[in-house]
């Protein structure tokens, strides 16, 4: 075997390896560091690899340099302080006792409850927690089938995952922009459009809304099919007082989304300016309800940089893998094997978004972020397809991360506050349809990719709207010919 082939094995161990490996338990960013490592020495013995990891310092110094990556900590420590505030606990009494006395009104209510929060705190293992302490206790004692309000909670938990400031696709749109960098000017574009997280954020808000539409949609109709699963509550609210709690709890959390996303999308703010304003925001909320004391900033800042510091952590461990992996030819084999796949730019797409969807069953949204996107992510933004549809495909597909048996987070969260009358079974089987629902958004976003692209056009004009099958989009070899063929004489002088 020849050195290029030994590199192309070994990159294939490597990965398969490090799944493996944190499927068994190891931890992720020492198991993504140390087989990297370990693979590098071996393909150096081999002579397929070049063991020089002098750039993986200057990746190092480039992330923590990062002025994008700043908003993840101030985002988390936003989250933190309100879930801490009780914003929480007033809104989803509250939007309860709107929507209670209508069949499946509980179920509306954690869907609407678990968007807001989305939009104002991200934190999906809080979120799931404090719905399912609130909420389930009351769809119990009102006789909500246990499969439907336990896979309405988990589901309604992980929106954070995709409704704007998601913490996933800040990391997802800095790793597209070198992504897409790369791409372009393999092609011979030196100039391409940027892509921020801004953009990003703009496209996930309508996937977003449409998640949110299709879980009420399925709520109901389980409601109107099978009444006996989701039954009203049988508690009449007070007119005057039910209205003037409903402004009172739903104006806090509307006030920050408002300074937050309204900012990023005037372009008044960056993503990190933003959420400067929002950490400022959610401090104030919590400060005029009593809940901002010594103790409890110093708990906020305690969690916020434990959350912060397993993310870039992993960052860092998935930092040597990707390295490794490119310098032992990896990168080429997958280029290859996508671009022989049939159906062109949607079976390279079809076949990574597969690949995902099944890592989510077994390893985090992370790992797979930074696993699978900087080696793919180059390959299919060669096909010229929009980064910003791309990246928004990618955060709905790994939602369903959050849901998948066995290693569904979503369902540990919800697993260790439920009571013993909740089987595993139940919440497992839950989260069945939602998983389903979340597959059917990933097919309406594939037909419809306005539904990430508009916004974006609409906010930041620069934004590159092409999709696969798009009126101008082109493959490659037309973008190299067309390059070509804008110089005078023979293209292959033109090239040189």
């Amino acid at each position: 075997m020849t050195g290029h082939e030994i590199g192309e094995l070994l990159s294939v161990l490597l990965f398969l390896s490090s799944v493996v490996l944190v499927m068994i338990g190891f931890p992720v960013a020492f198991t993504l560091g140390g087989s990297a490592v370990l693979f590098a020495f071996v393909g150096e013995a081999l002579g397929a690899f070049n063991f020089d990891l002098s750039s993986l310092a200057e990746r190092y110094f480039g992330t923590m340099t990062n002025e994008v990556l700043v908003a993840v900590p101030l985002f988390v420590f936003m989250g933190v302080v309100l879930e801490r505030s009780g914003i929480a606990e007033s809104l989803l009494l509250t939007m309860g006792r709107l929507f209670g006395r209508m069949r499946g009104g509980l179920g509306v209510s954690v869907v609407l409850v678990g968007a807001l929060l989305a939009a104002s705190t991200g934190i999906i293992g809080a979120t799931v927690v404090t719905m399912g302490l609130l909420s389930l206790p009351a769809m119990m004692r009102a006789g909500y089938d246990p499969k439907l309000a336990t896979g309405v909670i988990c589901a309604s938990g992980t929106l954070g995952q995709i409704i704007p400031p998601s913490t996933v696709l800040i990391f997802v749109g800095d790793i597209l922009q070198g992504a897409n960098a790369s791409a372009q000017m393999a092609k011979g574009n030196y100039a391409p459009d940027p892509v921020s997280v801004g953009q990003l954020f703009a496209g996930a808000v309508g996937p977003g809304l449409l998640l949110v539409l299709l879980y009420l949609g399925f709520v109901l109709f389980r409601a109107w099919t099978r009444p006996e699963s989701a039954p009203a509550l049988r508690e009449e609210a007070g007119g005057a007082t039910l209205a003037r709690d409903v402004i009172f709890a739903l104006l806090p959390p509307l006030l920050l989304i408002l300074a937050v996303l309204g900012s990023i999308m005037a372009s008044i703010a960056t993503p990190t300016e933003s959420a400067s304003v929002g950490a400022m925001g959610a401090m104030l909320l919590a400060a005029l309800r009593r809940r901002l004391g010594f103790a409890e900033l110093r708990s906020v800042m305690r969690s916020t940089l434990t959350i912060s510091s397993m993310v870039f952590v992993v960052l860092m461990g998935a930092s040597a893998f990707s390295l490794v992996f490119r310098g032992l030819g990896g990168d080429m084999l997958v280029e290859s094997v996508l671009r022989d796949l049939p159906g062109g730019a949607f079976g390279a797409v079809f076949a990574v978004m597969a690949v995902m969807f099944i890592l989510g069953f077994f390893i985090d949204t992370f790992e797979i972020v930074f696993i699978v996107l900087p080696i793919a992510g180059p390959v299919l933004l060669g096909f010229d397809i929009s980064p910003i549809w791309l990246g928004v495909m990618i955060g709905v597909n790994l939602q369903t991360s959050f849901l998948t048996p066995p290693f569904g987070f979503a369902l540990f969260y919800l697993r260790g506050i439920a009571p013993p009358s909740i089987r595993t079974a139940d919440i497992y089987r839950g989260a069945v349809p939602f998983v389903v629902i979340q597959i059917l958004a990933l097919a309406i976003l594939a037909a419809m990719p306005a539904l990430a692209t508009w916004l974006p056009e609409q906010v930041f004009p620069t934004a590159r709207v092409s999709t696969p099958g798009a009126a101008g989009g082109q493959s490659p070899d037309d973008a190299l010919k067309n390059f070509m063929n804008d110089f005078e004489g023979d293209p292959a002088d033109a090239g040189q």
